[in-house]
């Protein structure tokens, strides 16, 4: 489970059949605090790569925007794979099952409503 904004506008595209494939980044953020001694410990903040498919992706394309604050329910997915230049990656994704939108509508660019949904 995360709670975080979206940090760039999503990419969209669909694959065979038809199927739409969502893929956004997410930052989630720890806020900072003071120990008793005094030391500041600043705030921390962790980006996800987060996808959604089918109905999931088609409400991203449709509602979500760079800025959005998302709850995100999913899956971590850990990949492999040899880059151009033959190095070895590895990649850490969500792969979301549930998607529910925080930003009010009042804030939303141009939508009219804020639905969630459930694969």
């Amino acid at each position: 489970m995360l709670i975080g904004n979206v940090g760039a506008e999503p990419e969209i595209r669909y694959v065979e059949r038809g199927v739409a494939v969502a893929r956004l980044r997410l930052a989630t953020t720890e806020r900072g605090y003071t120990l008793q001694n005094g030391t500041q410990v600043p705030d921390h903040t962790d980006w996800h790569n987060v996808i959604l498919w089918r109905r999931l992706a088609e409400i991203v394309e449709q509602y979500v925007h760079k800025g959005d604050k998302l709850y995100i329910e999913g899956r971590i997915r850990y990949t492999t794979y040899d880059d151009k230049q033959g190095q070895r990656r590895n990649t850490t994704e969500i792969w979301a099952d549930n998607m529910e939108m925080l930003t009010p509508r009042s804030a939303q660019k141009g939508s009219e409503a804020s639905p969630s949904a459930t694969v």
